[in-house]
């Protein structure tokens, strides 16, 4: 299938944070119904009462809107991307991500960062839409997309999900996307204390467990600035009004409750820019204190 790129195809959006850009690479809007399915407890009454999600990241009927992009930027002398997204050619069981045709490659080589040029690949978790281009086909074999990469993930994720009685659908996702980077020998894994692990100079994973066990959100910091990139521990801003509501494939749900609580602590009404994974344009913004929780004050991006 021929899927629709996410917004205008020539627009890269991206960010200042100090010396650091960050690049927006958009693979695909998701369908209107997947918030429904994804966070039951957005209902659209509830969400209608949050008028600043509107327009942005709600219609006026209360749909919720989310898309699937990475972030790429370079810190500490390495080109670096953030979650690889659904990938093209995939058999998956969601429709939505079902045997893709996106251009997702050449956004990331538009950016700058072509593929042979990535020095890291950050995995905030091992999910079939975190993980896709991971890898791409070549002469009916997936090989690693990034060959010359080291990807990362928490070690409590990949040991999770080793021994995890795998549905078939899961099974495939990681016989095409984690398996074949392991067996390249490109497979980092690293351990994440409760403080958080410096990767390189400005670059720091910081633990946030509960969607999946070893859930991971990334921190740049560069000339006094900060952003945070949320991986799926808040998949869309409504989760700032009601930290309570919860993905629907969390693995534990009560730990990513108080996650998100703790995250959105830490980042409520200071300058640090928080990047969503799945929040739609403009995708970027401070938490601000409201109503007795949180909203997202927006920062439109740049696009070059």
């Amino acid at each position: 299938m021929s899927t629709p790129p996410a917004t205008d195809p020539t627009a890269i959006p991206s960010w200042t944070v100090g010396g650091i850009t960050v690049h927006r690479i958009d693979e695909v809007l998701l369908p209107p119904a997947t918030g429904a399915w994804l966070l039951p407890g957005a209902t659209p009454g509830l969400v209608a009462e949050q008028d600043w999600l509107r327009p942005h990241f709600a219609d006026d009927e209360g749909v919720l809107r989310l898309d699937s992009h990475s972030f790429a930027f370079t810190v500490g002398g390495l080109r670096v991307l953030v979650d690889t997204g659904i990938g093209n050619g995939k058999q998956r069981a969601n429709p939505a991500w079902h045997d893709l045709d996106t251009d997702y490659l050449q956004r990331l080589t538009a950016a700058g960062f072509p593929p042979d040029s990535v020095d890291l690949v950050i995995l905030t978790h091992l999910h079939a839409d975190h993980v896709g281009w991971n890898t791409q086909q070549v002469n009916g074999e997936w090989v690693p997309t990034f060959p010359k990469a080291r990807y990362l993930t928490s070690r409590t994720e990949r040991e999770f999900w080793a021994g995890y009685d795998m549905e078939e659908a899961r099974a495939q996702m990681f016989r095409d996307s984690v398996i074949p980077v392991e067996e390249a020998g490109l497979l980092d894994l690293l351990d994440v204390p409760a403080r958080g692990a410096d990767v390189a100079p400005g670059l720091r994973l910081l633990p946030t467990p509960g969607h999946t066990p070893g859930h991971i959100a990334v921190e740049l910091t560069s000339h006094g600035r900060t952003a945070l990139i949320t991986g799926d521990c808040i998949h869309h801003p409504v989760q700032l009004a009601h930290p309570a509501i919860g993905a629907c494939v969390d693995i534990d749900p009560q730990q990513s409750k108080t996650s998100r609580r703790t995250l959105l602590a830490s980042l409520a009404d200071t300058d640090t820019l928080v990047l969503g994974t799945h929040f739609a344009p403009p995708t970027a913004g401070h938490v601000v204190t409201h109503q007795g929780a949180y909203r997202l004050s927006p920062v439109p991006a740049d696009s070059h």
